[in-house]
């Protein structure tokens, strides 16, 4: 502070040094950039000394091998899972062989996962996904939980990239040591989730995570590939928009566990009741028609309303999603569920497969062009252009395996 009738310091002193950058990825790290020179008392910028030598790049933290990583997540290591999930979201052959290798040495740790809580949620884009999840993330992490949030953004079909700003929406949570936020992009692939949401997911459990929340792109009648890999689906709603029961598509309606109308507050406190009483109403007579045709004894959904803006009944929407998932592991429900997501999991895997093999042949490759060609100009079935091509692919296989001739 300035004395009276003294003047100030001609040059304020200089702000702090910015940090290092984090280490990225699984072994790799970003240099720092070289800050421009500053400009001289005239505003002119000095030239740069060509004979100056270069500033020396931040040496890249030693790649760990899938052992040393394993070893690392399960003490809760929050770097080694940052490089984990990196590792398993790599398309490099070599990346993907030491994922398999990583999950493989975590698969007995992966197996107790049972007592872990897998949690999707979803919901139309300004329903308030992310307020949401802050909230409940806060809430968890207070009662003792060590919360892992999966974030899927949409990437772009023009560009192929993502905004990832989920850290940046969820600001306190973020900043929770007891909590770890991995946005990913979905990369083209459907159904809501991104491609190695399930990898990432015994990841998180192995690091010690037993809460994990998966954060859907949006809600539609094909976005419900996370209903095979979570134990409880939410879909947050929305009160005022109309139809309410337009708001949540039927194949959702049939898959779902528990129903949040989020904003139930202010002058939208009352509507949010009455379109909560829509959605209690219409999953009554689908769960009755169900549990008739199919003899299941599976309780029906549950509706509740919430404001997670004010932070009002979330404890509410936990303790009827924690119910959903108690009374499921006693009666052994859970387990039968993961072990069908499994399966689901594997003919995935195998369908990626063969179509990545489909495209790495080029006989194959070859057909299926001239089979799109003729298809499209009325010459050619679909159902027979995709004979030809699978015969082609079938070909292809035999020549680069001799051994097997009549195969």
């Amino acid at each position: 502070m300035t004395a009276p009738g003294t003047n100030p310091p001609a040059h304020p002193p200089l702000p702090p040094s910015p940090p290092s950058p984090p280490a990225m990825g699984f072994g790799l790290s970003v240099a720092p950039a070289s800050q421009p020179a500053a400009p001289a008392a005239n505003g002119a910028v000095p030239p740069t000394d060509p004979s100056a030598p270069s500033p020396r790049p931040r040496p890249r933290p030693p790649a760990l091998a899938p052992q040393q990583l394993a070893d690392r997540l399960r003490v809760g290591d929050r770097m080694a899972l940052g490089r984990a999930v990196s590792l398993v979201e790599s398309t490099l052959p070599a990346h993907r062989a030491a994922a398999r290798d990583l999950l493989r040495t975590l698969a007995a740790t992966a197996a107790n996962g049972i007592s872990t809580t897998r949690v999707g949620i979803t919901g139309v884009p300004g329903a308030g996904k992310s307020t949401f999840i802050e909230r409940l993330g806060l809430l968890l992490v207070e009662q003792g939980h060590r919360v892992a949030v999966l974030a899927v953004d949409p990437s772009s079909a023009v560009s192929g990239g993502s905004v990832m700003g989920d850290r940046t929406r969820m600001t306190q949570l973020s900043a929770c040591p007891q909590a770890f936020i991995r946005p990913s992009p979905t990369a083209g692939h459907l159904g809501g989730v991104a491609r190695t949401t399930r990898e990432t997911m015994l990841l998180c459990e192995a690091a010690g995570f037993d809460v994990i929340l998966i954060e859907t792109v949006g809600v539609g009648q094909s976005e419900t590939a996370v209903a095979d890999m979570t134990d409880v689906l939410l879909a947050l709603a929305v009160p005022g928009g109309g139809d309410e029961l337009q708001g949540i598509k039927r194949g959702l309606l049939e898959l779902v566990d528990v129903i949040a109308v989020n904003k139930a507050d202010g002058v939208l406190a009352t509507r949010a009741k009455l379109a909560a009483a829509e959605y209690q109403s219409a999953l009554r007579m689908m769960h009755a028609a169900a549990g008739a045709a199919e003899n299941t004894d599976t309780p029906p959904p549950v509706v509740l309303t919430c404001s997670a803006l004010n932070g009002e009944h979330i404890d509410t929407v936990w303790q009827a999603v924690d119910a959903r998932v108690q009374t499921a592991r006693a009666s052994g429900a859970l387990a039968e569920r993961r072990r069908r997501q499994a399966v689901a999991w594997l003919d995935g895997l195998v369908r990626q497969g063969l179509h990545a093999l489909l495209s790495r042949s080029d006989k194959a490759t070859q057909a299926w062009d001239a089979a799109r060609l003729a298809v499209a100009e009325g010459r050619l079935l679909p159902t027979e252009g995709a004979d030809e091509v699978l015969e082609a692919l079938l070909a292809a296989w035999r020549e680069a395996s001799p051994e097997h001739p009549g195969k």
